[in-house]
């Protein structure tokens, strides 16, 4: 055991992202920027790796100008098309000077910005910083620009993520910002805060937030972990900030009032149904059939949209297609002065065709949101039309934003021009938008504290921790921390233990640091386990045994890179003779394959693996009891034959070493201690095994520990069995029951 005291240790369990950035003074920060946007300036340039999720409108340009011109020497923006000639113009107005770049060799000291098209003209080399504008690029699990942009640049030392708020739901999407970060792996994300849901399609309610992994097969979910919740969101504020106003993190939204917003619906009626194949309209069925609904009414809408630019024929529109068709159809039935932005057009046209709009040189932008929906401020507009809509809000709410943003001084006019038979993707988008309006309120409450800790370099402390000690006929049930509670025991007081430890598996059961089984690996797993291994045993009588029950445990993909099987009592024996303990035996439990493989859904068990490929199966995981010695001599002998506990014939079936006649069912009730939150039944040790190891290693009198009681198995066995108990337990619901338990026993001796 080191010299590291539990206290230390329990501080290096908090997981957080470690700053690299460098310390600024506030007031060197531009005057220009407000308040809450010097705040944040200085926060990200402290981090040196961060995201700024702040919606339209908020400074995202100013702050990652700023934190470009602090941390200095050669950084790189990545920005859509036609966005960095918007961010040259922004970087004027606060005296910074940035250089557009096509290509490597271009690279200067200072600040330069590039196209997303471009990133294969760059590489790492060089570079200090990177920025990504509009980083919600990230969002796509199989993007090859994603995997471009996270391999490329993946040894640069200071890196921000700039965008609007993502999708509150849409984990994945966080996921691939902290691993472009450097923070983690999307992997260790998934794996530390995470559960596969296992669901065929996404869905979301008040308190289940799913998030879909990519396209595989069955439409593979994860949800965030109930008691990872908490946890998730204050890791979150350590490298992200979220914010919808300035009010998020308490400033004052003087200045970022948003103007009215007003959205028309307007359902074009028609009789015919020209590409459905129907004589009646049955319904839309996939992509194929909302595209050409689009294309048999693209005519009839043109009328309408005729309609609204004639009626203020001296403002600005944007006109949003989804096709080509209605492109086309817009630009030849409409008057006045237009511009189209098509995919196919230079990085030059499309460029200085969206600055010509901003300055006010034409009255009518067509062009698809794919295009002109990301990062382009058009608040010199107020008016916009959607011909036509498709399924994605995030591309719809993107589109509205570009007008509708802080510093806009008109009320903005929306109006979805559709089809009768486009109105299921009409209620579709309401239906999103409701779901991310609600989620993204719930993400902020989330965040809000810890975000403000943050940037005011504070800490939060919400754990709460508590102690009980209740006594019964027998028995001292102790709740609280093992590792804590434990040093209120006597020296050489307890004649056995046992128990079974909790397993690393994050944020199973609880969501405290000072519970076993939350840990991040089995290097910080076994350094928590040493203060009880050794605890144990400074409390045991010399000669006398502790038993551990244990098993393999399963190696997962998203948690250790390989399926397979992990040596988990190896690693118990070893840390137990390096705390001092002698190992002196075990004995294999038989388990039920079938049982087993319905239990915890394991494939390498099931008959349709065996049938499909044997070699991805194997034997159902064995429970083993490691029995370890105290050394020194035993002054009172355990003698099981003259306490009449055992025979010698019993005595030759258990110590063969397998015990194969286990009740696997017969524990105590498990299911009354799971609380609503808990990821997985308790396991409580099967009553034949501790009858077993408390008959062979105590005599009737002795007293019995475990430091794990869960719902107070062991001591309910050593009281049933003329011993007595003392547990320790740390979660509150599974103590009640242990005290439940243990009452019964205590009653049943009165009666």
């Amino acid at each position: 055991m080191t010299s590291e005291s539990y206290q230390e240790f329990l501080q290096t369990k908090k997981i957080k992202t470690i700053s690299v950035g460098i310390q600024i003074e506030k007031s060197k920060i531009n005057p220009i920027l407000f308040d809450f946007q010097k705040d944040i300036v200085k926060w990200a340039v402290k981090k040196g790796r961060c995201a700024v999720f702040l919606d339209t409108g908020l400074g995202k340009t100013f702050i990652q100008l700023e934190w470009a011109r602090f941390i200095g020497r050669k950084c790189l923006i990545i920005a859509p098309l036609s966005v960095a000639r918007q961010t040259i113009r922004e970087a004027k107005k606060i005296g910074i000077e940035v250089s557009y770049v096509r290509d490597h060799s271009q690279i200067k000291n200072g600040i330069n910005i590039t196209n997303y098209e471009m990133i294969e003209n760059f590489s790492e080399k060089g570079i200090d910083s990177i920025v990504l504008d509009e980083s919600s690029i990230l969002k796509s699990l199989n993007s090859k620009t994603r995997q471009k942009l996270i391999d490329q640049f993946s040894h640069i030392s200071y890196k921000l993520c700039c965008t609007a708020t993502p999708a509150p739901n849409d984990f994945i999407e966080l996921g691939n910002h902290a691993q472009f970060l450097n923070i983690c792996t999307r992997q260790e994300m998934l794996a530390t805060y995470f559960i596969n849901a296992n669901k065929e399609h996404t869905f979301i309610v008040e308190n289940q937030i799913y998030a879909k992994k990519g396209s595989n097969k069955g439409g593979q979910e994860w949800r965030i972990k109930h008691h990872a919740e908490e946890k998730f969101f204050e890791w979150l504020s350590t490298w992200a900030i979220f914010m919808t106003k300035p009010s998020d993190l308490g400033y004052n939204d003087e200045g970022f009032i948003l103007p009215p917003l007003n959205i028309t619906p307007e359902f074009i009626k028609t009789d015919t149904f020209h590409s459905t194949g129907s004589l009646f309209f049955l319904g839309l069925h996939g992509i194929s059939d909302r595209a050409a609904i689009r294309k048999d009414f693209a005519i009839y809408k043109s009328k309408y949209i005729q309609e609204l630019i004639s009626a203020k024929p001296d403002e600005q529109w944007i006109i949003w297609c989804g096709l080509d068709k209605e492109a086309d159809i817009a630009k030849h039935s409409l008057n006045g002065a237009m511009r189209e932005v098509k995919g196919s057009d230079s990085i030059e046209y499309k460029t200085q065709a969206f600055e010509d709009f901003q300055d006010g040189k034409y009255q009518i932008l067509i062009t698809k949101p794919k295009i002109g929906a990301f990062g382009m401020n058009f608040q010199n507009a107020n008016n916009m039309i959607f011909f036509g809509l498709n399924d994605s809000w995030e591309t719809y709410y993107q589109a509205i934003r570009r007008e509708w943003r802080f510093g806009q001084k008109k009320p903005v006019n929306v109006y979805l021009v559709m089809s009768t038979m486009e109105r299921e993707i009409y209620e579709n988008i309401l239906r999103k938008e409701k779901q991310a309006i609600r989620l993204r309120v719930g993400m902020i409450n989330h965040v809000r504290d810890y975000e403000r800790a943050e940037i005011m370099n504070q800490t939060i402390e919400k754990e709460e921790y508590f102690e009980e000690t209740v006594e019964g006929l027998n028995w001292k049930a102790m709740m609280g921390d093992s590792c804590k509670r434990i040093k209120e025991i006597s020296d050489e007081l307890i004649d056995m233990s046992i128990y079974s430890p909790p397993f690393a598996d994050l944020f199973v059961y609880s969501d405290s640091n000072r519970d076993l089984g939350n840990c991040k690996g089995w290097d910080e797993f076994f350094r928590h386990y040493e203060f009880i291994i050794s605890e144990v045993l400074r409390i045991t009588k010399p000669g006398r045994l502790t038993c551990v029950h244990t098993s393999d445990i399963p190696a997962m993909a998203n948690r250790d890179g390989y399926i397979g099987l992990k040596d988990f009592p190896g690693e118990v024996i070893r840390y137990h003779q390096k705390n001092g303990w002698i190992f002196v035996g075990r004995a294999f439990i038989q388990k039920n394959p079938q049982a087993q493989a319905i239990r915890v859904k394991a494939k390498s068990l099931m008959f349709v693996q065996m049938n499909k490929d044997s070699s991805h199966s194997r034997p159902a995981l064995i429970d083993q009891v490691l029995i370890f010695r105290k050394p020194g001599d035993n002054k009172i002998p355990i003698t099981p034959v003259k306490n009449k506990e055992l025979d010698n014939e019993r005595w030759i079936s258990w110590a063969h070493g397998i015990w194969t006649d286990i009740n696997e069912t017969n524990t105590l009730q498990y299911y009354i201690g799971r609380d609503k939150d808990d990821e997985k039944h308790i396991c409580p040790l099967q009553l034949e095994t501790i009858e077993r190891c408390i008959k062979l290693y105590s005599n009737p009198g002795e007293t019995v520990f475990t430091p794990f009681m869960g719902i107070g198995s062991e001591a309910f066995m050593a009281v049933n069995l003329g011993r007595k108990a003392i547990g320790i337990e740390l979660k509150d619901s599974y103590f009640k029951v242990a005290i439940n338990n243990l009452k019964s026993i205590q009653n049943t001796l009165f009666d």
